[in-house]
């Protein structure tokens, strides 16, 4: 028998709202101060570097909140339905020869 626990133990175990919440938090203080840091070596430019910033660090927040739960119906999750039809072919074809 497969034991699935490690499979169960992702899918049932979310990122903390705290630590979640947290992330969300570090990233706006972050970008808010940035242009800060940069405006006596950039000027005006700086505040489009804090942009581009923004947008890299909050698309990287989204993606991890995309990827906390593989496991399901959504367009890219794991093809968990396919590998397991594949595995079974794969059994049958050696139990049949």
């Amino acid at each position: 028998m497969i034991d699935s626990g490690g499979c169960e133990r992702i899918k049932n175990t979310p990122i903390p709202f705290s630590y979640s919440l947290f992330i969300k938090k570090f990233i706006f203080i972050y970008v808010i101060t940035l242009p800060l840091a940069f405006v006596n070596q950039f000027g005006y430019f700086s505040s489009l570097i804090a942009t581009f910033v923004f947008y890299a660090l909050v698309s990287m927040e989204v993606l991890a909140e995309e990827i906390e739960d593989p496991f399901g119906e959504d367009d890219n999750d794991l093809p968990t339905d396919q590998i397991c039809e594949r595995i079974k072919e794969n059994v049958n074809e050696i139990f049949l020869y």
